[in-house]
């Protein structure tokens, strides 16, 4: 990227202007002057090759992300911006491999009280109250003593209700959005379901405890309540050291109100947290090494990396049939035909 912003500097065909009413990052093409506010999700001082610094922003709205590139940056400006501070910001878009971003000419400051925190504000891209109205359902549907009991612990808590409708899956990878976790047990949960059906071997019941709580750490590793970063314990724990750590005190809660937790399903249950990332080289402590465990791995798995792979088609701007190379992914996705996505 850096080296293509050395060649291209602003775009040569002159950019066509835009409305003066709220421009959303959804609503930017290349080839635009853009002129409007925006909330830093994040920013970083680079140096390019030349070892040149600038300022990269990742500016937000309701929409969507885009990142914008400010040249002559130094320690100075990045103070001047924090993390989920508004800005206007008055600029130029341009694609690069196929992904729609700014060269900022001009930023500053906005006061918070000018702005409408509904533009900002990205809770409604998933129906949280509807999610977590199936979600309740299939945490009840759990028949097992032991795994009924500690996932309806975790449903009762007002605490965790409250996080689950606001937090995402992550930051930038996968389900990066307010409601984004949710989303992610949910259809997780309702695979977790139907494969029990075709593999009759496998234990539902732990496999729906497995997916409600694989992720359950992520309450703790994300701060989310604003500004989207890593809390201090999520970067020296991470949320699966994390997901253990709330599990066992919801356990020992149970036992101390007198109800039985039997020490074998839930060290299976144990299993399936620390092993869903699938390897060490991915963070697991332990490979998956029980059924369940193994086919629930695959499972998540599956669901970020199409969850990921639509959002990289989503943000592509350009007319291609392919999508440019994701490094994340490892490869270029292939668009779908539109009539593809209908239902």
């Amino acid at each position: 990227m850096d080296a293509h912003f050395e060649r291209v500097g602003l775009c040569r065909k002159h950019p066509r202007s835009v409305p003066m009413s709220k421009l959303f990052v959804s609503d930017i093409q290349p080839q635009m002057q853009v002129e409007d506010t925006f909330r830093i999700a994040d920013r970083q001082l680079r140096a390019n090759r030349q070892g040149n610094l600038y300022l990269l922003l990742q500016l937000q709205d309701r929409t969507g992300i885009i990142s914008g590139m400010k040249w002559n940056a130094d320690e100075k400006l990045v103070e001047r911006f924090p993390k989920g501070a508004y800005v206007r910001v008055q600029g130029a878009s341009q694609l690069h491999n196929g992904v729609l971003q700014l060269i900022v000419n001009q930023v500053s400051l906005v006061d918070e009280s000018t702005v409408d925190a509904e533009d900002f504000d990205a809770g409604n891209r998933v129906d949280v109250d509807t999610l977590w109205s199936r979600f309740s359902e299939l945490v009840l549907s759990i028949q097992d003593t032991t795994l009924a009991s500690i996932s309806a612990s975790f449903l009762k808590d007002a605490s965790v209700q409250r996080s689950m409708k606001l937090a995402p899956a992550g930051i930038k990878a996968h389900h990066a959005y307010p409601g984004g976790l949710l989303e992610h047990v949910v259809s997780l949960m309702e695979l977790a379901d139907r494969i029990s059906h075709h593999y009759p071997y496998l234990n539902r019941d732990l496999m729906l405890a497995g997916a409600m709580m694989h992720d359950i750490g992520k309450l703790e590793e994300l701060l989310f309540d604003g500004e989207l970063t890593y809390s201090d314990s999520g970067q020296l724990l991470g949320h699966l050291v994390q997901g253990i750590q709330m599990l066992d005190r919801k356990v020992q809660e149970l036992r101390e109100a007198g109800i039985t937790i039997d020490a074998s399903t839930l060290l299976r249950l144990q299993h399936i947290i620390v092993s869903h990332h699938g390897c060490l080289e991915h963070g697991s402590p332990k490979i998956p090494m029980t059924l369940e465990a193994i086919a629930f791995h695959y499972l998540d798995e599956m669901d970020a990396k199409l969850n990921a792979a639509m959002a990289m088609i989503s943000s592509d701007r350009t007319k291609d049939a392919w999508t440019p190379f994701n490094p994340t992914l490892g490869r270029k996705i292939l668009k779908p035909k539109p009539t593809d996505l209908q239902s």
